[in-house]
């Protein structure tokens, strides 16, 4: 890894730039005759390599750039965007957000957040780590990546190593006065292989993010989990219909967080397309489950000190000792259910699971294993057979089979089915087997029952 440029140097437009464009915006649409008005002005760049069988297979550069208005006459609501900076361009942009406007039916919720709710200042939270990599260095590492991988002679081909490299800035405003922004990164390497057994071929990968390249796992690492997790898919049997446990290891069980997120979030409950309407201050999960949304963690990866909206973001229980007490509002999401926005236009923040008491934290994914002592260890999900409205989860899987406390052989060509609500009701444990791949961090975890379906 080598040094990094000055900010000044990383970016096409200072910083200083976006937020004069931000405010030429601001002060023309208020001319224009708009009683309200907020604006985002973002540019960020990228390289992705990646290799394959050893050799290059495609080495991309992008670099975009965008701004957005929203634009108020009254309750009505326009909006508009371009990627061209040239005055001419931001002014046509204004104009047309304006005529959307005039044309859109009045709507009370519609308007800028509370003025006492926005950010004002901020603490930095270390989202910026740019990674000055040469595409001679990035095709080293995906190579390196790549042949770790390949070392175990059970993979027989590749689908390729990448090392993706990505940072970006950006500025939201307001007429309320709100003027913020600030850079940050996103880094990864991923690398996904395939192995063959008696004709028989198995795929799966491994990959690893980060705001800061220094944090990211090694490319001997990465490779060699992904061969790991290939392999021990060779020989994978069919199972027969049946109702028993099922362990969603850690890197599948974070997309129940997901789900949750999606069903308590303001779009889905004012339209009422959510499987918990209604349930505010009612269990939802067992009672050894707490769900926090953490947005100020140091270099998190969904880290931010405000929202979409410019709106202060702050910690909060969404789930304490398995009772809903927090939903995910915009402002606009906020009116339309008669509360206060929460600071999570844009979606949740990080969104920790935090077992108690008998909820599993203190097992590892070995004491998981023997707490389920027989039943169904989920590796992969495939498919999308998850209704918002009603809850009904039926997902093509593959894992392994567990006979007492012990990994017995791998299993594919099942489907799980089951419903959401009785799913997070029936959560025996959650490990401290915690994986740091986005948004959504927990460990693995234990159902007491579900339907597998399989020959």
């Amino acid at each position: 890894m080598t040094h990094s440029a000055p900010l000044s140097e990383r970016f096409t437009y200072p910083s200083e730039m976006l937020r004069n464009i931000a405010q030429d915006m601001l002060d023309y649409a208020r001319k224009q005759g708009a009683s309200a008005a907020a604006v985002e002005v973002s540019e960020g760049s990228g390289q992705a390599v990646t290799v394959r069988q050893g050799e290059v297979e495609t080495i991309e550069y992008n670099r975009d750039k965008g701004l957005g208005i929203t634009v108020h006459l009254g309750q009505q609501r326009g909006n508009a965007s371009t990627s061209d900076f040239s005055p001419q361009a931001v002014r046509d942009t204004v104009d047309a957000a304006l005529s959307i406007a005039r044309y859109t039916a009045q709507d009370d919720c519609a308007g800028l957040p509370d003025e006492e709710l926005l950010v004002r200042e901020f603490a930095d939270l270390d989202l910026y780590h740019p990674w000055q990599l040469p595409v001679e260095a990035a095709i080293a590492l995906a190579q390196e990546c790549e042949q770790a991988a390949l070392s175990d002679n059970r993979i027989n081909n590749s689908e390729g190593a990448t090392v993706n490299v990505h940072e970006s800035q950006f500025v939201v405003a307001n007429s309320l006065g709100l003027m913020a922004g600030y850079p940050s990164s996103r880094h990864s390497l991923s690398c996904a292989v395939i192995a063959e057994q008696s004709d028989a071929m198995e795929r799966d990968y491994w990959y690893s993010v980060a705001r800061n390249a220094g944090n990211l796992l090694s490319a001997q690492q990465v490779g060699r989990i992904a061969a790991e997790r290939t392999v021990r898919r060779l020989g994978a049997r069919q199972i027969p219909t049946m109702q028993v446990p099922v362990l969603f290891e850690a890197s599948v069980a974070s997309s129940l967080l997901g789900h949750f997120v999606g069903a308590v979030s303001g779009g889905s409950l004012y339209r009422k397309s959510s499987f918990l309407l209604d349930h505010l201050d009612q269990p939802v999960f067992a009672s050894h489950i707490n769900l926090a949304d953490v947005p100020d963690i140091r270099g998190g990866l969904a880290s931010s000190a405000f929202d979409d909206e410019g709106v202060k973001t702050r910690r909060r229980s969404i789930v304490q000792d398995g009772v809903l007490r927090g939903y995910f509002l915009s402002s606009y999401s906020a009116r339309k259910l008669g509360f206060q926005t929460t600071g999570n236009a844009g979606g949740s923040h990080n969104l920790i699971l935090q077992p108690s008491g008998d909820g599993g934290g203190g097992l590892d994914f070995a004491g998981l294993l023997k707490t389920m002592s027989r039943g169904l260890l989920v590796t992969e999900l495939l498919g999308h057979g998850v209704n918002p409205i009603t809850g009904d989860y039926s997902r093509g899987a593959a894992g392994f089979w567990v006979e007492n406390g012990e990994i017995q052989y791998p299993v594919h060509e099942i489907t799980i089915a089951g419903n959401l609500k009785e799913m997070y009701r029936n959560i025996v444990a959650a490990g401290s087997d915690v994986l740091v791949q986005g948004s959504r961090q927990c460990g693995s975890i234990l159902l007491e029952n579900m339907t597998v379906a399989g020959c």
